[in-house]
């Protein structure tokens, strides 16, 4: 039976932090994005543990709106860390408009825009103090392709990127994070809907399929693979022609 150490979990994932920083920028601060969800808080969290509060930098991106903002707020205020609010409302308006006055954009286009414009932010911001940016996904999301391309699926190094949904829970609660942080049902905050209202079965469902090789019930076993299989470019490299001239 699959059992997790999360103590071990941590103090490993520290030291592979500490090490790439070592390698790829040392000194320099970690920056990412705060939604207030459990991903952002506990990957924020790591890197607290891993570098120290002076070397994590937090932007949150409303995008004019977001209802639950003040959970983005309670984790910077709880880890102590510098962050900074950029609104990216005006700009997915104003980008919006001036494609949709060329050609009908697609439902899927709109969600996609502003996880793509965030991405942006956190990576203007970044080059704009010499920082690292760090990608928030976990197995969970990337196992069934559960991000944006360029959007919230990319960053520089990826400290949650082999820890499952329930994993991820579990280290929150061994760094001391608030419960509601920890237990925030899932959201995009775009489409009104949960994670997993949209992907049509639990991340518990899911992380057991992952871990134990639980299988659910045919018809979201074949879900979940279909969506594995569909999904596996978003975590592949650009493919480039092998081109080999001549001599």
């Amino acid at each position: 039976m699959y059992t997790f150490d999360v103590e071990t979990a941590i103090a490993d994932c520290c030291r592979w932090i500490q090490h790439w920083f070592a390698e790829n920028g040392d000194g320099c601060p970690a920056v990412l994005g705060i939604s207030g969800g459990k991903d952002s808080s506990v990957c924020a969290a790591l890197l607290c543990r891993a570098l120290g509060v002076h070397r994590v930098v937090g932007v949150l991106m409303p995008n004019s709106v977001q209802p639950d903002i003040a959970d983005a707020q309670l984790l910077c205020a709880h880890l102590g860390i510098v962050n900074y609010t950029v609104n990216i409302g005006n700009c997915a308006n104003a980008l919006t408009e001036e494609i949709s006055n060329r050609l009908p954009m697609t439902k899927q286009a709109e969600v996609n825009l502003p996880p793509r414009l965030r991405m942006a932010t956190v990576y203007a911001v970044s080059q704009s103090i010499g920082g690292r940016v760090a990608n928030t996904c976990n197995l969970s999301e990337d196992w069934v392709g559960y991000s944006t391309r360029w959007g919230d699926s990319v960053g520089d190094f990826a400290p949650l990127a082999n820890f499952t949904v329930t994993e991820v829970k579990a280290i929150g609660r061994a760094l001391g994070l608030p419960e509601k942080l920890i237990e925030k049902a899932p959201s995009d905050g775009l489409t009104g809907k949960t994670d997993e209202d949209n992907l049509g079965f639990t991340y518990a469902t899911l992380d057991a399929y992952i871990r134990e090789g639980i299988e659910p019930d045919a018809e979201t076993k074949a879900k979940i693979d279909q969506k594995h299989k569909a999904n596996l470019f978003k975590l592949s490299m650009m493919p480039a022609f092998p081109y080999q001239p001549q001599r």
